[in-house]
């Protein structure tokens, strides 16, 4: 078991645990920890707790101290100087004609470095603007281009619904909201309805979709709500289902004497499924009946899958065969003896001629010219006296 306790850094920012150490830390105190950026001063927003081991299986680094009056001072002088270099960096942005906003500024505890926070359409070459800000500052320089839904929980602001921002005030982490959230919700697809003002969708369409998705682990445990358009049975009468609520899980009929209800889901029954199942089991059961099927055949209508048909060979029966005359063996068809085939091991191999030397060409005349001999004259034959 280890104890633990959380600490954030920002406001609405994310919260990193830490080893409180041999040190009684209580929750709303401000203590100076470690980081992978240098010292860092922190708000305590989680008490001690005990946990058997931590997410990442690492253990958490050890408060350094508990911040006393000098620490918070000197955390608001740096939030001074921010809002100093806030000015001067938006100065440098428009002599370097770059197209780039800036949100913020942020100085680490202990003014080892300055990080400018900024908005861009795409990949901003800065290195110059580094420089005249290291040249300025005389410290390490760092630019970081975020988003603009960390650009909204940043700045704050006040949402459709009248509030302050959820991003703003408690939400730590972005979680990814889609499109097929507000279709599950019977929500509008305009978006400038279902848009925040940071341009992107709502973080509060997340809330409410687990009660609308099908891999909700309560769903199983709920009744079904019926269907719209389907005629249904309630304590009042038969009526058609006009309109759902997901959060109040009722529906509104209207009943055949023209009359509108509002029942729960569990209060409703649908008609047309109801007769359906009835009427295909007095169906099956009649049918089976008619037919006088045993219960094999029953569970093979039903939908288990029959055995398949043997194929009949396409060759003939051996008694066809003797009657067309092609009984027996070879010897007896043919009247010669069989010759008997030797195993391919004692087979003999053939042998081939073997060509040592050059190869003569055929003809004895391209024969001599190979030879750098003349050819031979042919001797002229004696012509037959003509008659």
């Amino acid at each position: 078991m280890e104890t633990i306790i959380g600490v954030r850094f920002q406001r609405a920012g994310k919260i990193y645990h830490f080893s409180p150490g041999k040190l009684t830390i209580e929750k709303g105190q401000h203590v100076i920890v470690e980081t992978a950026r240098g010292m860092e001063c922190g708000l305590v927003v989680i008490g001690p707790r005990e946990i058997e081991h931590t997410v990442d299986g690492q253990p958490p680094k050890v408060v350094q101290r508990i911040a006393n009056a000098h620490d918070l001072q000197r955390v608001e002088d740096n939030r001074k100087h921010e809002k100093e270099a806030y000015g001067i960096c938006v100065k440098k942005i428009r002599e370097h004609g770059l197209p780039m906003k800036l949100v913020n500024v942020e100085y680490t505890f202990d003014l080892n470095k300055i990080i400018f926070y900024f908005t861009a359409d795409g990949r901003i070459d800065f290195r110059d603007l580094v420089k005249d800000l290291a040249s300025v500052f005389r410290t390490r320089i760092e630019l970081r281009q975020i988003g603009v839904r960390d650009e909204a929980k940043v700045m704050g602001g006040i949402g459709c619904c009248g509030r302050p921002l959820c991003c703003a005030t408690f939400l730590g982490d972005f979680e990814p909201v889609s499109i097929r959230m507000a279709k599950e919700q019977n929500l509008s697809l305009n978006p400038t309805k279902i848009s925040g003002i940071c341009g992107r969708l709502m973080c509060c369409l997340k809330y409410e979709n687990d009660c609308y998705c099908e891999q909700c682990p309560q769903k199983q445990k709920r009744v079904q709500p019926p269907q719209q358009g389907s005629r249904v049975v309630t304590m009042d009468g038969e009526g058609k289902v006009i309109s759902i609520s997901q959060q109040r899980r009722t529906a509104t009929i209207l009943l055949d004497n023209s009359r509108t209800v509002v029942a729960a889901w569990e209060d409703v029954i649908e008609e047309d499924a109801e007769k359906d199942e009835n009427g295909e089991m007095a169906e099956q059961e009649n049918a089976a009946a008619e037919k006088g099927e045993t219960g094999r055949q029953r569970n093979t209508a039903e939908g288990e899958c029959r055995p398949r048909r043997e194929r009949s060979s396409s060759r003939r029966p051996r008694e066809r065969r003797e009657r067309n005359g092609r009984s027996g063996s070879a010897e007896e068809r043919t009247g010669r003896p069989r010759r008997s085939r030797k195993p391919r091991e004692n087979r003999p191999e053939r042998t081939g001629r073997v060509h040592n030397g050059p190869r003569h060409p055929r003809n004895p005349r391209e024969r001599e010219k190979k030879e750098n001999r003349e050819p031979r004259q042919e001797q002229a034959q004696p012509q037959e006296p003509k008659a």
